[in-house]
This record gives structure tokens, sequence and C-alpha cells, in this order.
């Protein structure tokens, strides 16, 4: 008696393989543990196939519809095949470096998942990711403590200003330069001034803050510094005026936008020009929310994915970018 051996399934292992039919004149397979149905040719070839297209459809911007008519396979099999990709996780590496530039920053979900990026400048390399529900301090500062236990040494972090984010890069290494992201300050401020504001304190500050961005050098830092601390000696009673509620007993700031834009401005001042200093620090955080922006138009085109699909869509987004 002749024995054969028992085929296996090459997604789930399962040896619980069956015959189903022929297909282009080659034995086709049911696996009654996961379902999927399989020839096998060269399971080799088969494999880096599915791959290319799993990358395809992940970077490529194509739908499993258009995918399928290029595969041959249906948009059935493509969905277990896909499936059994995002359920696994791809292994990162970190490229260390004798004096990284991180720009660092977190962005929303709709389904309430953050993804905090810690993103090389210099090479565009994702050197950590973190999936979680929010930019919180101790996560941000163990992030952080694990890239420099394994030698990796951070020069600067570029961020927006989250006081998590920057209590945490404090507390973790004092020695590491926080570049406040200077559009984003000037981002808030032009919000808050409005585009035409009321007063002449506030219309004089956003002609102040318009310029923030154009700053390349030590004179220009020089000649910005003095119109501000001017406009400060000038208006400091105007953002000091206050007006009282008679309903909750209380005194409030009367201009508080003005005041508001001020103080952000103030308290940044010190961290917002290293990059003067040092050309490799970045001065804002323009390519993270670009690279965000791409992440986000990718996973829009697969709408419907489960939260651990979704995760795990990120993940190999993230993996195929640093292996580009």
């Amino acid at each position: 008696m002749v024995e054969f051996k028992k085929k296996r399934c090459w997604s789930c292992n399962s040896l619980e393989v069956i015959k189903w039919g022929k297909q282009q004149g080659k034995q086709r397979f049911k696996c009654k543990n996961c379902g999927i149905h399989f020839t096998f040719t060269n399971q080799g070839v088969s494999r880096h196939n599915r791959f290319r297209w799993f990358k395809d459809w992940v970077l490529g911007r194509q739908t499993i519809l258009q995918i399928s008519k290029i595969s041959g396979y249906s948009p059935r099999t493509l969905q277990l095949y896909f499936d059994y990709y995002l359920s696994k996780r791809p292994v990162f590496h970190v490229k260390p470096s004798e004096k990284l530039n991180l720009l660092m920053d977190g962005t929303y979900f709709a389904n309430k998942l953050c993804l905090v990026l810690y993103r090389d400048n210099t090479i565009k390399y994702t050197q950590l990711y973190r999936i979680t529900d929010g930019e919180w301090y101790e996560e941000i500062k163990e992030d952080i403590a694990n890239l420099l236990s394994i030698g990796v040494q951070i020069e600067s972090i570029t961020c927006d200003g989250h006081k998590s984010v920057l209590k945490a890069i404090r507390s973790a290494d004092k020695s590491i330069l926080v570049q406040r992201c200077v559009v984003h300050v000037q981002r808030m401020c032009k919000i808050w001034l409005t585009s035409k504001p009321k007063s002449d304190a506030g219309f004089e500050l956003l002609l102040i803050v318009n310029k923030l961005h154009r700053i390349e050098n030590r004179t220009q830092w020089g000649y910005w510094v003095v119109e501000l601390i001017d406009w400060n000696e000038k208006h400091k009673d105007f953002i000091a005026e206050k007006s009282y509620n008679p309903e909750t007993g209380r005194f409030w700031y009367k201009h508080k936008m003005v005041r508001r834009s001020f103080v952000v401005i103030k308290r940044a001042l010190p961290d917002m020009f290293h990059y003067l200093e040092n050309p490799r620090i970045p001065k804002s955080t323009n390519g993270i929310e670009s690279f965000f922006g791409h992440l986000k138009g990718h996973l829009a085109i697969h709408r419907g994915l489960t939260k651990t699909h979704f995760k795990g869509f990120i993940q190999w987004y993230l993996w195929f970018k640093n292996n580009q």
C-alpha cells in the first residue's frame, strides 16, 4: 500500500486539507481549518507574489478588486491572504546614530486610537512607534528611555509643545534639546488672534507672528525679539486688563486671546530657535504631519477594517516605508 504525504495548509499549518477540484489543469486544495483555497505549484514564488500584492494593497492605494484583476485570485481569497498578514506583526529595527534628530508627534483616528511616532528627520526613518489612546507622559518617557538604553544618542526632539511630551523628554534626559515647532506656535497664535484682530495690540502682534517662520539666522532673530519686546512694553497694560464677573465673583483677563498668544510665544521662546545653531535640527514637525496625512489617505481607501487589522495596517505601512 502506497502512503501519500499529507498536504499542509500554508496559512494555518493545518493538515486538514482536502482536494477541491482543479484550476487551470492543477490540483486545487481546500483547508478545512481556515477555509482558504490554494494549489501546490511553486510555494516560494506564490508567497512572494502574495506578499507583493499585499504591499501594493498597503502602499499602492489599490483596492482588493483592482489587485484581483491583476493577480487572477478572487477578492475573497485575497482577503484571506491579507487578513493573515494583518494578523502578523512586522519586526522593526532601530538604526542607532551618534546624533539623532527626531521628529515626534501623535495623531488620532476616529476609532479612538492614537499613533505616536519617533521619526529620524535625517534619514526619514521611523525609529519607534506606539499605538495607544493618547499622548501620555509615562508612555513617552518610557519610549525615550528605551531608545537611550539601546545606545541611541538623541541630540534633539522637535515637538508641538504638548505638556506631557515636554515633561517626558526632560524627565528622560535633560541633555536632549527640545525644539518647539515654530509653525505650530505660529498657527495657534493666528487662530487665537484671527485674521482681522479688533484691537491695535492684536493687529501688531499678528504682524510679528507672521514673521516667525521666516527667521533663518541670528540677525533676523535679534530684530524679531526686539520687536516682540517693544510690543510688550507698549501693550503690557492692555493685556493685563481685567474685568469683574459679578456672577462668579472672579476677575478675568479682558483681552484673553491676545494675552494667550503672547504668553505662548514667551514660554516657547527659549526652545524655539535651536535650529539656528544646528542646521540638523528641524524647526517644525511638518515632515511628520505630512507623513500622517499620507497614512490616513491610504487608510481611507480601506474602510471597514477591524480594530486589530487597523493596527496591523499601520504597523505594516510603517515597516514598508522604512524598507523602501
